[in-house]
């Protein structure tokens, strides 16, 4: 193992009298905490402080795509493996995908956003081989570096070689050193070991023992050393925090023998300044939206055109976030349909392709309909998933020995497997169109003016007769076609399940999603020809039409006074931000503490506390109020013998500190109401800095051993790692970044089109100078994107941290 130079963040202590070395510690003492010098906007990692104030911010995020993987070598006695993927962000689990059953060449094709710190180092991607009966192999990994990722803007995209995991190279943590040139006659350099932290635990009990060897031009000693070194008088003394790294000395086998993993990995880093930096940019952009097809300028026309097909989406979804977050989403979707049929001539291709219109309403439904979705499909993806019947329609894939036999020795023929294939596909859409005729009221509000307004503008777009039919196929379009249908096809996507259908559930799941496409096209001419096996579905299909219009014209007869209620209602109604069933731990005891004496109850997460039920329906208990939480974290697997437990740390009636310990499921579910609980107290006080990842068992803590029980703790708090849901509280000031981000990188572009639309003697002016008022939107948009570069320009967070030189090299 080797360590370099860790350039975030720079941390020191006060001078000691002289080396400190550190040599078989059997415990880590939390008595000396180091002062620190930081970035702005960077978390003090140790000491129990108030979190900084909101005036400057640095966020981190990730993009994460995981693709397929290839190649993977045979982990069972089949010859083949079950795997799926792990992802750590400095060796925390934070993402577990779907295990793919019997494949070396498993498709995942599962995309998550991470919220982490701007310090992190690195994410790595574990391929693994679950196995019932033993513990999971480890088949390979892939480590991405924070300067890798830094040194591809526009993401980390294709395939990558997986290494093996050696164990003891799986290193984490950080060192402290002193390093400085001894005076003399010749030049020698002192290196004092003062401390670690954040080591991994090597041994059966959790911890470690461990110990320095340092290693300069093929000496090796294990104490505080002093080296003979040439050309080094410049080094004088620096002191800090070193990060450890794997020994790249030790041999290594050639890459790629354990298969391969397609990956997309975009790192992005903002500076988020204070609100009222924003404040010209999103009053410039509502404004627009309010005068819509009105407006001189038509700056989200002008949008659109410079946004390139590689980023409209996200494009979409942060106008759409930051118009939600103004209450405008309704307004901006409405000016986007307008300008939509404004270029389109023929009905069959109306919002058809990737526009920007089509793009932001799909963002639209994830955000506003997702649990509207869930309660209309989730009871029948749930009734698809226990059944596990073999379905096919096509006659030339039906495979009869898949079915078994319908009586005593005989088996089932081609037609009776068609028959009842389809009748299993027209009780489950029926189902369906059963739920979604019922759901009028359960609909949201905004959702349902959203479609009023597109129904509306499609009619007056074609009023004819013969285009009756034009506007019930644009609210499928979306509904049918890019809602429903996909998170039948893939409902793990959607957060329906938990896991990827098998191969006989994703046929099933495949062809109901064709039925529901081919009743959101109206049952055209068109569709029917396509796939003539489906014609034993087409009873159903008709009179799905007929029901599916009835619900749509149910669904847009929704006035504003009648809008201004439902919303009003349904916010009084608002849904928990997070429930489900969880196991409980509180104890008081000194014995050990075991899986087994956890209780299951029905938690629910508010914006105001955590609160229990024996089951769903029954009456609620506060357990804890969300104000007094402290912080949430994971709990070493040592201390209930299970990896999903967490615990909530927060101060009771008295002011004193207690804690819950909460078991979850699965690692996925564990991330989930991490997320969930450390974002709902994202803005609480007193959040601590430290905490133990044990427990207090007999008269000591499990973890560091310490016998203070009311010890700050032994481990960082990581309250800002966090994976980003559909159902997250909007940030207006990110969004409003993130648009002048993208704006920032077309003002060329922008630029270029302001000067062609500038006649007579304006042309070429820009725009104008801070004492003068803007002639046009455009103009007032490039001066408000080089308002906020200055801003950015002279925002203290807006340096980055010189890169120190790396001096020397350890092993530990």
């Amino acid at each position: 193992m080797k360590w370099t130079r860790f350039p975030r963040p720079r941390v020191y202590l006060p001078c000691l009298a002289g080396p400190a070395p550190l040599r078989r510690p059997v415990q880590r003492s939390p008595a000396r905490r180091p002062t620190a010098a930081l970035e702005p906007g960077v978390r003090l990692p140790w000491p129990r402080t108030p979190r900084r104030g909101p005036a400057m911010a640095k966020r981190s995020s990730l993009s994460i795509r995981i693709v397929e993987g290839k190649n993977l070598p045979a982990k069972d006695i089949t010859g083949s493996s079950d795997p799926y993927c792990i992802v750590k962000v400095d060796n925390e689990p934070i993402i577990r995908t779907a295990t793919v059953w019997k494949t070396l060449c498993p498709f995942w094709g599962e995309e998550y956003q991470v919220h982490l710190p701007p310090t992190f180092h690195s994410v790595a991607f574990y391929v693994m081989d679950e196995d019932a009966l033993s513990r999971d192999d480890v088949i390979g990994k892939v480590c991405l570096t924070r300067d890798t990722l830094a040194a591809h803007p526009k993401g980390f995209s294709g395939w990558a070689h997986l290494t093996e995991v050696d164990p003891d190279e799986e290193v984490q943590g950080e060192i402290h050193l002193r390093l400085e040139v001894v005076p003399g006659t010749r030049a020698r350099l002192r290196c004092s070991v003062l401390e670690a932290r954040d080591l991994a635990p090597k041994d059966r009990n959790g911890a470690s023992d461990p110990f320095v060897r340092v290693r300069y031009n093929g000496r090796t000693q294990e104490t505080s050393v002093v080296f003979n070194v040439q050309r080094l008088w410049a080094a004088q003394r620096e002191e800090g925090w070193f990060r450890l790294q794997p020994d790249q000395s030790k041999s290594r086998r050639e890459e790629g023998h354990v298969g391969s993993l397609q990956l997309e990995v975009r790192l992005r880093d903002e500076t988020v300044l204070p609100s009222g930096c924003y404040q010209p940019l999103v009053q410039l952009l509502c404004r627009e939206v309010k005068l819509g097809t009105q407006s001189p300028g038509q700056l989200i026309s002008l949008i659109e055109e410079t946004t390139s097909t590689e980023y409209r989406q996200e494009v979409a979804t942060t106008l759409l976030k930051l118009f939600l977050g103004q209450g405008l989403a309704k307004d901006f979707l409405d000016l986007l349909f307008q300008l939509e049929l404004s270029r389109t001539s023929e009905a069959n291709t109306l919002f058809r392709s990737n526009s920007l219109a089509s793009k932001s309403m799909e963002s639209f439904l994830k955000v506003a309909g997702m649990r509207y979705l869930h309660e209309v499909l989730g009871p029948i993806i749930d009734s698809v998933f226990e059944e596990k019947k073999y379905v096919e329609l096509d006659p030339s894939k039906v495979e009869v020995k898949d079915v078994g036999c319908s009586g005593l020795h005989r088996p089932q023929t081609e037609a009776e497997v068609l028959e009842q294939s389809a009748q299993t596909l027209r009780a489950h859409l029926g189902a369906l169109l059963s739920a979604l005729s019922r759901s009028v009221r359960a609909c949201p509000a905004v959702v349902r003016a959203t479609f009023r307004q597109l129904f509306r503008r499609v009619r007056e777009r074609f009023p004819s007769a013969q285009d009756e039919n034009v506007p019930f196929i644009a609210v499928t379009s979306f509904l049918c076609l890019r809602f429903i249908s996909p998170a039948i096809l893939a409902p793990k996507l959607f957060h329906l399940r938990e896991r990827h259908a098998d191969a006989r559930t994703s046929r099933t799941l495949l062809l109901l999603a064709k039925a529901v496409q081919n009743v959101g096209n109206m049952d055209t001419p068109a569709s029917r020809a396509k796939e003539a096996w489906m014609e034993p579905l087409q009873p159903m299909v008709r009179q799905g039409v007929a029901q599916l219009k009835d619900f749509i014209t149910k669904l847009v007869d929704i006035q504003e006074k009648d809008e201004l209620d439902l919303q009003r209602t349904l916010s009084l109604q608002a849904p928990p931000v997070k429930e489900g069933p969880l196991f409980i731990h509180r104890t008081k005891s000194k014995g050990p503490l075991m899986s087994s004496s956890f209780k299951k109850l029905h938690f629910s997460l508010t914006t105001e506390a955590l609160s229990f039920a024996k089951t769903p329906s029954s009456k609620k208990s506060t357990l804890i109020k969300l104000a007094n939480i402290r912080a949430v974290e994971k709990v070493e697997e040592k201390s209930f013998g299970s990896s999903h437990v967490m615990q909530v740390i927060y101060t009771d009636d008295s002011g004193r500190l207690q804690t819950a310990y909460l078991q979850c499921k699965c690692v996925n579910e564990l991330n989930q109401w991490l997320s969930a609980l450390r974002k709902v107290c994202i803005n609480n006080t007193g959040l601590l800095g430290s905490y133990h990842p044990g427990v207090f068992r007999g008269d000591k803590w499990s973890c560091c051993h310490q016998r203070d029980k009311t010890d700050l703790g032994c481990d960082k708090t990581r309250s800002w790692v966090t994976l980003q849901e559909w159902n997250d509280p909007l940030d207006h000031d990110l969004e409003a970044q993130l648009i002048y981000r993208h704006l920032l990188g077309v003002e060329a572009t922008l630029r270029e089109k302001h000067r062609q639309l500038s006649m007579g003697p304006e042309a070429g002016r820009g725009p104008t100078g801070p004492g003068e008022a803007p002639e046009d939107p455009l103009a007032e948009l490039l001066q408000v994107l080089g308002d906020l570069q200055e801003a950015h320009r002279s925002s203290p967070a807006g340096s980055p941290p010189s890169e120190p030189s790396r001096v020397l090299e350890l092993q530990t």
